[in-house]
C-alpha cells in the first residue's frame, strides 16, 4: 500500500467535489499511482454513486473507481479549507459537507471491499478525525492512519 506524507494534501482549496476529486486524482497521476484514465472514472463513479458519509464530528467522503484504472496500490487523504457537498452514499439527492476525502485506488477488488470496512471504523472515531484536521505534521496523521487500518507502509498488508 503506497501512503506517504506527498498523498497527504492540507487546507486544501477546492468549490466543488469534482474540484477536489481532480486535485486527488492529478496528484495520485503525477506519482506514477494512477493511470490517466483515472480521473475521468473517478469523477464519473462519483456522480453514479455518491460517497459522501456524515459523521459525527466532520462529513467525509471516500471516492474511489475500477482496479482497470490504478498502477499501484494507494490511498490519499485531502483535508479541505472550507467543506464542500458531496452526494450522501446510498442517498438520491441528500448532500452532506464534506471537510476530509479519502481517495482510494485499489488494484484488487477484494482489497477495496477490506479497506472501505476499515475506514467505516475510523470513520466512526471523532478523535481520529480531529487529528486528521487539526494535525499540522502529516507523518504524524500518516502513521496514525496506516497504524488504524492496520497497514504497513511498504508492502502489503500485515
Amino acid at each position: 500500500m503506497h501512503f506517504d506524507e506527498e498523498l497527504i494534501l492540507k487546507e486544501v482549496e477546492a468549490g466543488t467535489n469534482k474540484e477536489i476529486l481532480m486535485k486527488m486524482a492529478e496528484n495520485l497521476e503525477s506519482k506514477g499511482l494512477v493511470k490517466e484514465s483515472y480521473k475521468k472514472a473517478v469523477i464519473e463513479r462519483e456522480e453514479a454513486f455518491a460517497t459522501g458519509l456524515p459523521t459525527i464530528s466532520y462529513s467525509v467522503a471516500i471516492p474511489h473507481t475500477d482496479v482497470e484504472h490504478v498502477n499501484k496500490k494507494s490511498i490519499s487523504v485531502s483535508v479541505l479549507k472550507e467543506p464542500v457537498a458531496f452526494g450522501i452514499m446510498g442517498e438520491e439527492s441528500d448532500t452532506t459537507p464534506v471537510k476530509i476525502v479519502f481517495m482510494l485506488a485499489m488494484d484488487k477488488k477484494h482489497d477495496q471491499l477490506d479497506l472501505l470496512k476499515r475506514l467505516m471504523q475510523l470513520f466512526a472515531d471523532p478523535k481520529t478525525l480531529d487529528l486528521i484536521v487539526n494535525e499540522p505534521n502529516k507523518t504524524t496523521i500518516k502513521d496514525h492512519i496506516l497504524s488504524l487500518l492496520h497497514l504497513s507502509h511498504e508492502g502489503g498488508e500485515n
